[in-house]
């Protein structure tokens, strides 16, 4: 199985997107994760300069609103389309509110079935905060209700809401590794979806539990027969990284500690 690791373009949105391609394809990453700019011109040299360095997308929806339930479907939808401009691998999506009823969560999930029926794409949810996979105990009834639910697991949101590493909830887990098509791999803790420093020797405990669920995500599409699978390692910028309080500077460099998961991954002993 051919494992693609993608460096996400959060934090670094004032770098000309050319100069970013050139600076992760020099740091080993295999493609990019990020979204279309809604700019017509901006679209256009974003499209090109994908297909010039032969650049793999996994494009991020995360820009749908609206005041209600047909409102932000009609946004849901437009996003969509625009992310498919940049043909990417897959859509992940940050997909309808925490506050949305279930019928409402639901019609978001069909929105997005229907529109990955149409367009041969994959559209998955990503299990965020403030979005319909927001808890692995909403996310599990969402499961039962629509069997094809795939999703984006990012699991630090998870440990972060339940303020937990998921202990009380395994079957849960064991779902979500059989519905993952990616993953967002950023090592979170109980009070945040974002430890400090993963390299530090205060979070390896954390850092050893991501790894044990990506680990067992690769496992099982690798038992499935798949042939391609992506990861994103997304440690994010401030205020997701914290920062001195007496300097306001980063306490890490956000692109190393990319790295350094990238690196983890790859040394995975079921990738090599």
């Amino acid at each position: 199985m051919k494992v693609l690791i993608l460096a996400p373009q959060w934090g670094f949105e004032n770098l000309h997107f050319e100069d970013f391609i050139i600076k992760i394809k020099e740091a080993g990453f295999d493609g990019v994760d990020t979204w279309v700019p809604e700019n017509a011109n901006e679209r256009k040299d974003f499209t090109r300069l994908l297909r010039e360095y032969r650049l793999p997308i996994v494009c991020h929806q995360h820009q749908a609103k609206g005041s209600n339930i047909k409102e932000f479907c009609r946004s849901f939808e437009y996003y969509l389309n625009l992310s498919m401009e940049c043909d990417p691998v897959l859509i992940n999506s940050h997909s309808g509110r925490d506050y949305f009823g279930i019928n409402e969560q639901l019609a978001v999930i069909d929105a997005a079935d229907e529109f990955s029926a149409r367009n041969n794409i994959r559209v998955v949810h990503e299990t965020h905060r403030g979005r319909l996979a927001f808890s692995p105990y909403n996310a599990k009834e969402l499961f039962g209700l629509r069997p094809e639910m795939k999703v984006t697991a990012d699991l630090s949101h998870w440990v972060c809401v339940t303020e937990s590493y998921l202990e009380h909830c395994a079957d849960i887990v064991d779902e979500t590794i059989a519905r993952t098509e990616h993953i967002h791999a950023r090592v979170g803790h109980t009070q945040g979806p974002q430890v400090p420093d993963p390299r530090a020797e205060e979070w390896q405990y954390a850092t050893d539990a991501f790894m044990n669920w990506w680990t067992r995500i690769l496992e099982h599409k690798k038992m499935l027969g798949k042939t391609m699978f992506t990861i994103t390692p997304e440690f994010g910028p401030p205020p997701y990284m914290l920062t001195n309080p007496a300097t306001g500077k980063p306490v890490a460099d956000q692109f190393e500690l990319n790295c350094f998961i990238k690196d983890l991954i790859r040394d995975l002993p079921i990738l090599n």
